[in-house]
């Protein structure tokens, strides 16, 4: 895998772990290797979308698991 490559994956993993600074130094790194702007926009929103998509499943997960019931439900 080239480098880019690697460090667009990083930017859209750093980005749905919600971790700041590794955001930073990969989007550096990936500029200082020649990564276009919209690739790395488009890095960041794969990310976005992953971590939207993890945290609804967790919520209907958490919500089956603790007998809930759809998210926010609640059991009154």
């Amino acid at each position: 895998m080239d480098g880019q490559t690697r460090e667009l994956i990083a930017i859209g993993a750093s980005v749905c772990a919600h971790c700041q600074p590794c955001v930073s130094y990969h989007v550096a790194k990936a500029r200082e290797l020649g990564v276009s702007e919209d690739s790395i926009r488009e890095a960041v929103a794969v990310g976005q979308a992953v971590e939207r998509g993890a945290g609804a499943a967790m919520r209907e997960y958490a919500a089956k698991v603790t007998g809930e019931g759809p998210a926010g439900a609640g059991r009154g």
